[in-house]
């Protein structure tokens, strides 16, 4: 293993970042058949069941997936188990199994936030079968490991290790392409996410419950290590697999780019100010970056205060699922990321409420918001509330006014949290959840969200952030040093975003191999 040197980490200088060397297959970003037998038998399984493979490119512009494909998924349920519904893994869908010529979104106002700055959320709950955009990142790190013959659907188990809606949009890609997935989350998550995999799995042993619930990242990483010693599985690891990144890179980064356009060509000098995400696996957050290239964004990455891990290094539990904590993950672009932003769990639990009940929106309603921005409301799930929440923050903090727009998403809607939300009825709202206490939830955590544990980074911070990373990667994880700190350049993540069409002409082919239409 190499060690550390005194340049690199003390003196926070990036290596020199050299494509021709560059080791592709470390990093799960290889473009060359590993393979070949393994590869042929995924054709032979694609074709027997008819499977057809998207192109980033047609899930990042759907107009550009052929018109018979589009006819065919008119009589699919959006939720079936049809491989059809591959080619519905993207931003432009509605709830009713259509496409939207714009993501399906809501502009946030003054009246509900308390800032001027209008807050542009894209619901993710718009995603297929899973209701969360998470089904797009297990596309993104299951389809090029198929490509390449690394992933053998007649010989491996797909492990999605996750604290919920990737494993169960791991599950659910994985059926549709005719491979066994394996779900392995931690066993306190909401009970919905359970449910769902009940209905999913064929095999209660390919559920996996894991110690804890969503602070619990580690105990995943262990389960999914003795996992590893069986040749018959095959980790898909979120928090390290590149060809997450650059799936929201190419498809959320362009959905997120023309929803902004959208509002721009409606209010000439609206200006792209930030990106906003909870890090969970950093993976959305590579979205942000093609913002930044394009349109000068900030990047904003949020975590729980009750576990800082970016903003103190800190530690605890907590529970906002779907964002995970305790590390930094090795796909994460630290050191292009401008601003870190702590949110309470307490804060998105007390607005659930407000969010999810009568009592909370007739409470909103006479703050002057309009009806059909009240009705979005539920589509907003706990991570969805914190980068609403953290956006508030932000435009604080960055003193943002009326012409400076916010782009964040909604992970998941509040379908995913009805158990949360009796848990709170019960425990925190035991005495009920009224007039009042609806008055109190709104304007604590929206009115009065304020730059308390907001850090506007500069290279110190870039690099004290990127270096606590170090600890779980070289030191727990056996990543080599040097792979470790290739990733502190900007040079290293601009050629990982290359890679989607590569990979799609490499789609491409492999449905011309399996005799289906060519994707384009």
């Amino acid at each position: 293993m190499s060690t550390p040197s005194a340049s690199g980490i003390g003196a926070f200088t990036a290596p020199t970042f050299d494509a021709s060397t560059f080791n592709a297959t470390t990093f799960g970003l290889s473009t060359e058949l590993v393979d070949s037998d393994r590869y042929q038998r995924s054709v032979d399984r694609f074709r027997e069941q008819g499977i057809v493979l998207p192109t980033f490119a047609q899930l990042a512009d759907p107009s550009r997936i052929p018109g018979s494909i589009r006819s065919s998924l008119t009589g699919v349920d959006r939720n079936a188990a049809d491989a059809l519904n591959l080619f519905r893994v993207h931003w432009y869908n509605d709830l009713h199994g259509g496409f939207t010529d714009v993501p399906e979104h809501v502009v946030l106002p003054p009246e509900l936030t308390g800032v001027p700055a209008p807050i542009i959320v894209a619901f993710g709950n718009r995603f297929p079968m899973i209701g969360a955009h998470k089904v797009l990142a297990a596309y993104s790190c299951l389809v090029p490991r198929i490509l390449t013959g690394e992933y053998d659907p007649t010989l491996h188990r797909a492990i999605w290790p996750s604290t919920g809606n990737f494993a169960r949009g791991g599950v659910a890609i994985s059926r549709l392409m005719g491979c066994r997935g394996v779900a392995v989350l931690p066993e306190n998550m909401s009970r919905e996410r359970f449910e769902w995999l009940d209905e999913w799995i064929a095999d209660p042993d390919d559920v996996i419950r894991t110690t804890g619930s969503e602070s619990n990242v580690k105990e995943i990483y262990d389960a999914c290590d003795e996992l590893e010693k069986d040749p018959g599985n095959f980790i898909l690891n979120q928090f390290t697999e590149f060809a997450n990144y650059v799936g929201h890179h190419e498809v959320t980064g362009r959905a997120l780019e023309h929803l902004y356009l959208h509002h721009a060509a409606l209010r000439p000098g609206l200006r792209l100010a930030a990106f906003v995400a909870a890090s969970g696996s950093s993976g959305t957050l590579a979205a942000g970056e093609r913002l930044k290239a394009d349109h000068g964004a900030k990047i904003a990455a949020v975590e729980a205060l009750e576990c800082p891990t970016m903003l103190y290094n800190g530690f605890g539990e907590h529970n906002i699922q779907g964002i995970g904590d305790k590390h930094i993950p090795l796909i994460h672009n630290v050191t292009n990321t401008d601003v870190v932003v702590g949110v309470s769990d307490s804060t998105c639990d007390e607005l659930g409420m407000a969010f999810g009940t009568s009592e909370g929106l007739a409470h909103i309603a006479s703050l002057g918001v309009d009806g059909a921005v009240i009705d979005t409301l539920r589509h907003f799930g706990l991570s969805s509330i914190c980068n609403v929440v953290a956006s508030i923050k932000t435009a604080r903090e960055l003193d943002l006014g009326p012409d400076d727009a916010i782009v964040t998403v909604a992970t998941d809607g509040s379908e995913m949290y009805g158990s949360e939300r009796e848990s709170m009825a019960t425990g925190r709202y035991a005495g009920g959840f009224g007039p009042s206490e609806a008055a109190a939830a709104v304007a604590t955590h929206l009115d009065e969200a304020d730059t308390s544990h907001v850090e506007v980074l500069d290279e110190i911070g870039r690099n004290r952030i990127f270096n606590l990373a170090y600890y779980t990667w070289v030191e727990q994880r056996g990543i080599d040093f040097a792979d470790f700190e290739v990733r502190r350049g900007q040079d290293f993540w601009r050629h990982v975003q290359t890679m989607a069409p590569t990979w799609d002409a490499m789609i491409d082919e492999f449905n011309g191999r399996a005799s289906v239409p060519a994707a384009d």
